[in-house]
């Protein structure tokens, strides 16, 4: 049981954490933004900044990333031998 509490608190963190950090990295992809909106048609840039839709994007990407890096990690050390002392 304490490892499910243990890995919903990590998630739940991951999630935390990525709000903000996302919120930065899609303000910095303005331009990126406006190249989709330019080309493709798609309402990317307004405003007031990049659509709810960009962020959301980014924040998708930024969980599902670290959940894999978390995941890779946890398997790994599981294959690890245990350290005698």
């Amino acid at each position: 049981m304490r490892r499910w509490l243990v890995a919903g608190a990590g998630f739940v963190g991951l999630v935390v954490v990525g709000l903000p950090a996302s919120f930065i990295l899609t303000i910095l992809l303005v331009p990126l933004w406006r190249w989709i909106e330019a080309d493709f048609g798609i309402e990317a840039i307004g405003h007031s900044g990049p659509a709810e839709w960009c962020f959301y994007l980014i924040w998708g990407h930024f969980v599902l990333l670290a959940l894999l890096a978390w995941w890779f990690a946890a398997r790994r050390g599981a294959a690890a031998p245990p350290e005698s002392d």
